[in-house]
């Protein structure tokens, strides 16, 4: 037979080693709250460090495109000037003592308008602007398809330390594993965010 004291100290360390089970659960169950928290970080940094190039890069894609703009204004400007300048001279408008300065002024106004269609020594005319407006829309655009990834992943990471939390109280397993599945889910949008190699729907 089972003596009483037997059972009494069976008793004792079965609560014994429950107790250091749920100490060990704890214990692991935090030292992962500490990486999630450190994924939400990295989430959060990556997702400002994207709003902040998506404004910065629309900023200058617009600029870009005004001054595309302000140099089509006076191209076309210069293309009129010359033309009336032209018209002037066919016509016998003016005196052939002015023709050569006549002359001079059209091809002024006709190089002008050459420089302002493509000036790659400065990279200011019309086309090089175009593909700087371009270049930066893409950077924008980028940006603007990162940002919804850091954005899903810092909820994620956010529920799953809520969740991460309640199960240290309730020393529950189950809870700390669907915490898990969020924080992989947090990684990948996070990875993703860096990566752009799905894109999200609704976004380019």
């Amino acid at each position: 037979m089972v003596e009483a004291h037997e059972i009494g100290e069976k008793i004792h360390e079965a609560g014994h080693a429950a107790a250091h089970r749920q100490d060990t659960f704890r214990r692991i169950a935090a030292v992962y709250l500490g990486v999630i928290a450190m994924l939400l970080a990295i989430a959060a940094l990556g997702g400002n460090e994207a709003g902040r190039e998506m404004l910065n890069a629309n900023i200058h894609a617009s600029d870009t495109y005004a001054f595309y703009q302000a140099k089509n204004i006076r191209q076309t400007m210069y293309q009129i000037s010359a033309a009336e300048l032209e018209l002037l001279w066919s016509g016998g408008a003016i005196p052939s003592a002015n023709s050569d300065k006549a002359a001079e002024l059209i091809k002024r106004y006709r190089d002008t308008v050459a420089r302002y269609e493509s000036e790659p020594a400065t990279g200011d005319g019309k086309k090089e602007l175009m593909a700087k407006a371009k270049h930066w829309e893409e950077l924008r655009d980028h940006a603007a398809a990162q940002m919804p990834n850091f954005e899903y992943a810092e909820a994620m990471f956010q529920i799953a330390i809520v969740l991460g939390s309640v199960a240290i109280v309730a020393g529950s397993p189950w809870i700390l594993g669907l915490s898990g599945l969020l924080s992989i889910a947090g990684l990948l949008l996070t990875i993703n965010g860096h990566l752009l190699l799905v894109s999200l729907a609704g976004h380019h």
